[in-house]
């Protein structure tokens, strides 16, 4: 008979022991990164409008996602975060005009791609044919001194087993910058054996997004906190020693972006709280 996903999950996660004996330092909230929060903000916010909404939610970190529409805006969105005090932690792909304003402000985004599909037979063909798709962007994020992340999108390159071996791979081909994103919202298929995959990712992670998870169509992004799985997922992320940045994300053109954080904001809260008390 099949387990449960939240009994295996839970399993996993009452074996580990617990390090924290406060509320887990991995989910406070200036380790938290804002994603998802541009082209699907539904009240369309304008470059400072955006960086004052975050400095006004606590969030110290935005990972820019954008259309053409807002390449005029790249230097607005910049220059907007600078008098905030919010860092521009990552950036959806590349773009030249992106490229050149992170050389004038010094500044050094984690850049997010996600793994082109391969059409090769075997998984080492597979592995390999990703691999050198993504030299050309390797070669340029490592030049301007940025973290590559790979970003999980569905399909062969989100499977983590393929992310971890392609990641491998450029690394063995010198490009050490090389990472892995993990994005709940992209994983509902992970959830029966998160805890294994978990650990398979971990050494390369280098920013993990949260939401609240139930099953794929019901729906597929939640807030945090509102899901049937996400507080197991993430009791064994607190159980382990992973201490990089954790996303939360709007993701939903029907909410206003403020409103979203807020509520992934709350639902972490109360998490903590919970977590904390679990620990004790």
């Amino acid at each position: 008979m099949k387990s449960h996903p939240l009994l295996i999950i839970l399993s996993f996660s009452l074996c580990l022991p617990w390090v924290h004996a406060d509320e887990p330092e991995v989910l406070r909230q200036d380790n938290l990164v804002a994603w998802c929060i541009v082209p699907f903000d539904a009240s369309k916010r304008t470059p400072e409008q955006r960086a004052a909404m975050l400095k006004q939610l606590g969030i110290q970190k935005c990972a820019y996602d954008w259309r053409a529409e807002h390449v005029p805006t790249f230097e607005a969105e910049i220059q907007a975060y600078q008098k905030e005090g919010i860092e521009f932690f990552a950036f959806w792909r590349t773009h030249d005009q992106a490229l050149e304003l992170f050389k004038k402000y010094d500044l050094h985004p984690q850049i997010w791609d996600m793994i082109p599909q391969p059409n090769a037979e075997s998984q080492e063909a597979k592995v390999e044919q990703a691999a050198n798709r993504l030299k050309g962007v390797a070669e340029r994020t490592k030049q301007a001194g940025l973290p590559l992340g790979l970003y999980n999108h569905g399909g062969w390159g989100g499977e983590p087993r393929n992310m971890v071996a392609v990641c491998q791979k450029l690394r063995e081909m010198g490009y050490d910058q090389v990472g892995i994103v993990y994005n709940f919202h992209h994983g509902h298929e992970h959830i029966a054996d998160w805890a294994e995959v978990f650990a398979l990712m971990k050494p390369y992670l280098i920013c993990l997004n949260l939401n609240g998870m139930n099953d794929k169509a019901q729906p597929k992004i939640l807030g945090t906190g509102k899901g049937k799985y996400e507080r197991a997922m993430i009791e064994a992320i607190v159980a382990s020693d992973y201490d990089g940045p954790i996303g939360i994300l709007d993701h939903r053109n029907e909410l206003d972006a403020k409103e979203s954080l807020q509520e992934n904001l709350t639902g972490l809260a109360a998490l903590r709280k919970e977590l904390s008390g679990a620990a004790k």
